[in-house]
């Protein structure tokens, strides 16, 4: 049986701790709910860190005509660059136009008109077409043969995506919500035909070295010296989240709440089939995969957005984290998602449509850092083609079990109305009046002005930038660490210039369980040109000096990295 490790009854449970989860998690705490999150994995260890990386209105939904989509979208992405101008910036894109094209100039021109005409208020300056000439210097790279001209507009861009869904989950938990990571929701409690609470298995966590995940909670799960997560760990072929076995070190546990959200994205069905719900798909999601390469010949300064010749289907060239981000692509897939996984035919047809639009590039396997694949959430249809499956958001009721709902659909862009549009379901279903939603005007913690505390340490211009960029205003709270113990101040990945103090601050004040949390999403060392394999002994020294990790401790956590990293990011 499991064991209660709750006193208070919760209003609502929310299972899946990605974009959307972590956006409902939020909402509802910042209007006086009780709230558990809970996720199998990480905070943000799924989907949400699989995306083109993009907070974009869905210029290409247009052509599907679907201007309501649209609409949200634009109004959601400025308020996003105002609540989280750390993380969601301005992002110039050229949208080069050829004879034999697909899309005209004329109905180029059409879209990027009606795009404009939707973003009416918005402060992103409107599109402007361009002669040949002007093209070309703004991207020589470009393959002039049959160019027309080009269009530039505006979109904006989440670099660190990851920390996007973090900053949600820690401004949940400041407004009182429980956030607990590597717990398996197992079964649904259910009574009088409503859902009343649910049971998960949750991983040992590390030992107190780590912040409590919520200061109502008793953290009963430490034991012995290594309280160690890593040696239950058993990366999937993706590594995006554990496999809890029987007999590893786990833990059973129940929590009560009168409604449960199922935020669990592509795994969405998996849990209402885990369940003894409905088997009835409600998910049909699809591939998209990624390649990451160094700079490379004719490389554009700004992003390319460019109709493929093979399938008619645009795709980004888009300059990120000191690399290229080029993709992505949309295919069928019905797998489990813990397997998904680039295929070979993708790695071909992203290079060759690459080399195809800037000749000079000449992309190959060996050029490729590393490549990442996700399953989008899309609702389950038969006979659509991938690319006209809408990209809006559904709230579904589960058939069989009152007060059970699934988040189908969705996209970063557009996670903070999903949220408020759940939350003030759960308000509905509660019989509780709703209070107003502020998520539309509240900063995220790493936006919120912060007083400068006396005495902290002037930090190097390139250490305070890369602060800055990652942590937005909660930068004071890592430099005060090193005032703390300047020993901190250290460099352990050179090419990012990531310090000691920021492996100490994932733990302590970041929610991080693992080594994995702290490089892949929150430090975002895991996502340099090596996949972070250059700094991952040199973190696990730091926390081992710093946090108490024994020797054992290290030797796990660095090799169950390395394992995810094979796994997880394929050449």
């Amino acid at each position: 049986m499991p064991s209660e490790i709750f006193n208070d009854q919760f209003d609502v449970i929310v299972i899946g701790a990605g974009i959307n989860g972590a956006g409902i998690a939020r909402d509802a705490a910042m209007r006086g709910l009780k709230v558990l999150l809970l996720d199998k994995g990480d905070i943000g260890s799924g989907t949400s860190s699989w995306s083109t990386r993009l907070i974009h209105g869905g210029l290409r939904y247009l052509e599907y005509g679907e201007l309501g989509l649209v609409r949200e979208s634009l109004r959601e992405r400025e308020c996003l660059m105002k609540i989280a101008p750390h993380l969601v910036r301005p992002l110039r894109i050229l949208v080069p136009m050829y004879k034999h094209g697909q899309r005209g100039v004329w109905k180029i021109r059409a879209g990027m008109i009606a795009y404009d005409v939707l973003s009416l208020g918005k402060s992103l300056p409107h599109h402007r077409m361009l002669t040949v000439s002007e093209t070309l210097q703004q991207a020589p790279g470009l393959n002039r043969k049959d160019l027309l001209g080009a269009a530039v507009y505006f979109d904006a861009q989440v670099e660190y995506a990851e920390r996007l869904v973090l900053e949600n989950a820690l401004s949940a938990v400041e407004h009182g919500a429980t956030v607990i990571t590597y717990a398996r929701v197992d079964k649904f409690q259910i009574q009088d035909g409503k859902v009343c609470g649910v049971e998960f298995t949750r991983l040992q966590s590390p030992p107190s070295n780590v912040q409590r995940l919520n200061s109502g909670v008793q953290d009963e799960m430490s034991r012995g010296e290594e309280g160690g997560l890593a040696p239950a760990l058993t990366p999937t072929p993706q590594g995006s989240s554990p496999i809890i076995r029987e007999g590893s070190d786990v833990e059973h546990h129940s929590a009560s709440a009168p409604i449960v959200i199922n935020a669990a994205g592509p795994w969405i069905d998996q849990v209402l089939g885990a369940n003894g719900q409905d088997s009835s798909r409600r998910i049909g999601g699809t591939k998209g995969s990624h390649l990451i390469v160094a700079p490379f010949g004719g490389a554009p300064e700004n992003t390319i957005y460019v109709e493929a010749e093979t399938d008619r289907r645009p795709f980004f060239i888009i300059p990120w984290n000191g690399n290229y981000l080029i993709g992505t692509t949309d295919i069928r897939y019905d797998a489990d998602p813990d397997h998904v996984r680039i295929e070979a035919e993708e790695i071909e047809y992203l290079l060759r449509e690459t080399n195809r639009v800037i000749p000079n590039a000449q992309l190959t396997r060996a050029q490729i850092l590393y490549t990442y694949s996700g399953v989008r959430p899309l609702p389950f249809v038969t006979e659509k083609d991938e690319q006209s499956i809408t990209r809006k958001h559904f709230i579904r009721a589960s058939q069989h079990l009152d007060n059970l709902f699934s988040i189908v659909g969705g996209k970063l862009t557009t996670y903070r109305s999903l949220a408020e549009e759940t939350v003030d379901l759960i308000f509905k279903r509660l019989g509780r009046s709703k209070p107003a939603c502020t998520t539309i005007q509240a900063a995220l913690p790493g936006a919120v002005a912060r007083r400068r505390a006396a005495g902290l340490c002037e930090l190097p211009e390139a250490t305070s930038h890369r602060l800055a960029r990652i942590y937005g205003t909660r930068s004071s709270e890592v430099a005060q660490l090193i005032s703390d113990d300047p020993s901190l101040n250290k460099v352990f990945d050179q090419e990012t210039g990531a310090i000691a103090a920021e492996v100490v601050f994932a733990f302590k004040h970041e929610l991080a369980q693992t080594l994995s949390d702290c490089l892949l999403r929150r430090t975002m060392v895991g996502l340099n040109s090596t996949c972070g394999l250059k700094a991952v002994d040199a973190a696990a020294s730091i926390a081992q000096k710093h946090l108490g990790w024994s020797a054992s401790r290290v030797a796990q956590e660095t090799g169950a990295y390395r394992m995810e990293i094979s796994g997880r990011f394929r050449r």
